[in-house]
């Protein structure tokens, strides 16, 4: 059992059964495979969502007999706490599963240590098997619970020379359909969607999460909106397609922690530059999504304002983590080296 190699065709299954899980709800995606002692493959399972089975009692659930030496493959380290549902290392005990293989740690506060339960029970324990591609896969879920606040990722449109608007205040269209349908699948998938006050009073945004041909994808975000200013019901972000919250502060910690509170895992800011310049000045970002437009206009409506950095030395480094084309835009992703 020393060699973790002949297990990985095993976790790479795990890691695409963990894809057909939802990306919002506050829980993870996870898959999981059981083996038999000669490496057969027996169930799969995966997570469909909050209080629905994790992976490895789903999996389970599919076996009648389980056989001496089963071998469960999962890509997070099972959990350990009484939530929703039970704690899936009791549930692998229970089941008479003896090897447990695992990806990634879990670094939940109370999920955490199933490794720990499970070993103390006399299961043989295999940590870290293609860690690396568990973490890229689940960064968002893992980096939140690191950080114990929502996963924040900031996006804008902007033109070549860096304009998010013009000099009248107008915005629509700098991106193209391509990028427009790319933001709205995005939407799609995370748990809310903020602007602040000063948007929704110029903009007069939706912020809904639409398919190409206009109809309503079936998971809305939340959409929270930040600041004190009153705003009127008829703004469309009120509108019944979604829920909307008003946080009425200026301190993104106590917003951060509200959303926390809520289950929010993942957060994407959009707009408007005052709220773009107070994430970044004070490092509350994970990741930069910017739609490149291929047009120039000048003016001062920048995305991001005076961040207090005076030189070079001081500026903010980025890696850019995926670049690709959409339509006549370019859609690049970047987070904080290293």
């Amino acid at each position: 059992m020393n060699n973790t190699s002949q297990f990985e065709s095993a976790m790479r299954r795990a890691l695409e059964l963990a894809l057909l899980g939802p990306t919002y709800g506050g829980n993870p995606q996870v898959g999981a495979v059981i083996l038999d002692k000669d490496l057969n493959v027996l169930a799969e399972g995966w997570h469909r969502g909050a209080g629905t089975n994790h992976a490895e009692v789903d999996a389970l659930s599919k076996l009648n007999v389980i056989p001496e030496g089963a071998i469960a493959v999962v890509t997070l380290e099972p959990c350990n706490h009484t939530g929703r549902t039970g704690p899936c290392s009791q549930a692998l005990i229970k089941a008479g599963i003896k090897t447990v293989v695992y990806g990634a740690s879990d670094p939940g506060v109370a999920s955490a240590n199933g490794a720990k339960t499970l070993a103390d029970a006399g299961v043989t324990v295999i940590g870290g098997l293609l860690a690396d591609e568990v973490e890229k896969q689940q960064r968002v879920w893992l980096t939140a619970m690191r950080k114990q606040r929502p996963f924040i990722s900031l996006k804008w449109a902007q033109t070549l020379d860096g304009r998010t608007s013009a000099s009248d205040g107008t915005s629509k269209w700098i991106s193209g359909p391509e990028s427009r349908a790319h933001v709205h699948k995005l939407r799609s998938e995370i748990d809310a969607i903020l602007v602040g006050t000063s948007t929704v009073l110029i903009d007069d945004p939706e912020l809904t999460a639409r398919k190409p041909d206009g109809g309503l994808y079936e998971h809305q975000p939340l959409r929270v909106v930040l600041g004190k200013s009153e705003l009127d019901d008829s703004k469309r972000v009120f509108n019944t397609d979604a829920k909307t919250l008003q946080i009425k502060t200026h301190d993104l910690n106590e917003l951060l922690e509200t959303l926390w509170a809520q289950d929010v895992r993942h957060l994407l800011v959009e707009g408007g530059a005052k709220v773009m310049t107070s994430f970044i000045a004070e490092g509350l970002f994970d990741e930069i999504l910017v739609y490149q437009a291929p047009q120039l206009i000048g003016g001062t409506g920048l995305a991001v304002g005076d961040l207090g950095l005076s030189t070079m030395q001081s500026a903010i480094e980025l890696e850019f983590t995926e670049v690709i084309s959409l339509g006549k835009d370019i859609f690049i992703r970047s987070q904080k080296k290293g």
